[in-house]
């Protein structure tokens, strides 16, 4: 450790002073932004999941996953979140995997740049650098560009390398160009931008630095493109695994589900109970048409959940991620009834389109931490500021006389009154969202937002289309189940 640190430290003038024993030691073992897979594999942080931590996976593990759906909580949030993205994998700052891979990664490089400026150059390191580079298009080109691949291993043999720099014929530049060309070809258009930098980079051991980081963030995308080309496919076979594992569960279980009964039972519509099973009324597509009524109506519940209710059994893995549906509802109607009771105080400011996309996007800002009714209680009076200082900004701006002081006073007991469940503002735009987010369960047509959320319609809906993904995922898998509850009442 104190020979790596003492590298680290020195220059790249001082480099010829690391002992041999770090230098054969790094090029054998170079850290993950350094190195093709055969010497550590690229590693990504798999986003953790409701009641789970992130994990760490290598782009093989990501693979294996897609491939085989035996982790159902992992399976189950690549289905359920279309977000769901890897991120790339970086050790905690002030850790020491931390201080290692910098005084390695240090360490590497002012070798790297020692050896090329010797005279004459030794290319030991560089030649392997460049078979590292040549492997990690393996894992950013697909199986299918099999003629890109053959041309890269072409040119980028380390055997007719290493014949050149016997002979002094290696040009390092010139495969720098190459390498850069065929990134250009082959990257995301988001990369573009980075991929177009490197060609500025004058020194060859920054320029092979700033390759093998796009490379990293290339690997990135691969990973990422993987999961949402087989996202349909690790739906349809989680739907069959959890129902299956659900019915193995079933055969050993037999207390039932508390809780979700009590919710179900909450929602179900008068016909089931006076239509039973067993009842001369009964009519079997008719049950079944109230009793998936009723099933609709308990998801709708969930947007509008109390507190005092224990939440139900069935969706227990998907918990966390509907209380985040519930403040981002609640921050919604927050938002939409304090634009409406400022449009409706000041004529002016309901007549500029643009200043309401303004004013809508500010508010969103202002409520970003607020997940529950007393963030909402500390955020209020905040809120109110706001909307006043665009108010007198509006007003001068078109040489208006400003709000008297009573209309203000009123004005201002609205909008703090918004923090109160008994505002007749944001229960009109509660009912709203809600009655917009049914129709979007119950239909596959697209439904216009609704009124006062004009200028959120974006997040509308983002919001209902992420809680439809939740209910009709939840569905698939205990549906039959839930049918066999209300059919029994």
């Amino acid at each position: 450790m104190d020979s790596s640190e003492s590298a680290a430290g020195s220059s790249s003038s001082e480099a010829k002073d690391i002992p041999a024993s770090l230098e054969a030691a790094l090029l054998r073992a170079r850290t993950e932004s350094e190195s093709s897979d055969k010497s550590g594999p690229t590693r990504f942080v798999l986003p953790g999941t409701s009641g789970s931590p992130p994990k760490i996976l290598t782009l093989e593990e990501v693979q294996d996953v897609v491939k085989n759906i035996e982790n159902m909580t992992l399976a189950h949030e690549i289905a359920i979140n279309s977000d769901f993205k890897l991120q790339p994998y970086e050790p905690p700052e002030n850790s020491i995997e931390r201080l290692i891979k910098d005084t390695m990664h240090k360490a590497y490089w002012d070798l790297l740049s020692e050896q090329l400026g010797r005279d004459p150059p030794c290319y030991d390191m560089a030649i392997q650098l460049l078979a590292d580079v040549k492997d990690a298009f393996q894992s950013v080109l697909s199986k299918n560009n099999e003629r890109a691949l053959a041309r890269i291993n072409e040119i980028l043999d380390e055997t007719v390398i290493r014949q050149q720099a016997e002979k002094g014929t290696l040009d390092f530049q010139a495969y720098a160009k190459f390498v850069i060309h065929i990134m250009a070809l082959s990257c995301a258009p988001v990369r573009d931008e980075q991929i177009a930098k490197l060609k500025e980079i004058d020194d060859v051991v920054e320029l092979f630095r700033g390759i093998l980081e796009a490379l990293s963030v290339m690997k990135l995308d691969m990973a990422n493109c993987l999961l949402d080309a087989a996202r349909n496919d690790v739906i349809a076979n989680s739907v069959e695994y959890e129902k299956q594992k659900f019915k193995q569960f079933l055969e050993l279980y037999k207390d039932g589900f508390p809780e979700t009964e009590k919710w179900l039972k909450r929602n179900q519509v008068p016909e089931i109970a006076a239509d039973a099973v067993g009842s001369p009324n009964a009519n079997g597509s008719d049950q079944q048409r109230r009793s998936k009524d009723a099933i609709f109506n308990a998801y709708l519940e969930l947007i509008d959940w109390n507190s005092e209710n224990d939440f139900p059994e069935m969706l227990e893995m998907d918990r966390d991620r509907l209380i985040g549906l519930q403040g981002r509802a609640s921050r919604l109607c927050t938002c939409a009834s304090t634009l409406a009771i400022t449009c409706a105080a000041v004529p002016s400011i309901a007549q500029a389109a643009d200043l309401r996309k303004k004013i809508a996007k500010e508010l969103i800002i202002l409520v970003q931490n607020c997940n529950n009714t007393k963030d909402l209680d500390d955020t209020i009076e905040n809120i109110w500021l706001h909307v006043r200082s665009v108010i007198a900004g509006r007003l001068q701006e078109l040489h208006q006389p400003q709000l008297l002081e009573p209309v203000e006073s009123t004005l201002k007991n609205q909008i703090l009154q918004i923090a109160k469940k008994e505002s007749p503002v944001r229960n009109l735009m509660w009912k709203r969202l809600l009655a917009y987010t049914q129709l979007v369960l119950r239909t596959n047509n697209p439904i216009p937002v609704p009124p006062g959320f004009q200028e959120f319609g974006e997040e509308v809906e983002s919001l209902a289309t992420a809680f439809k993904r939740i209910s009709f995922y939840n569905y698939a898998v205990y549906g039959e189940y839930y049918h066999e509850i209300l059919n029994k009442v």
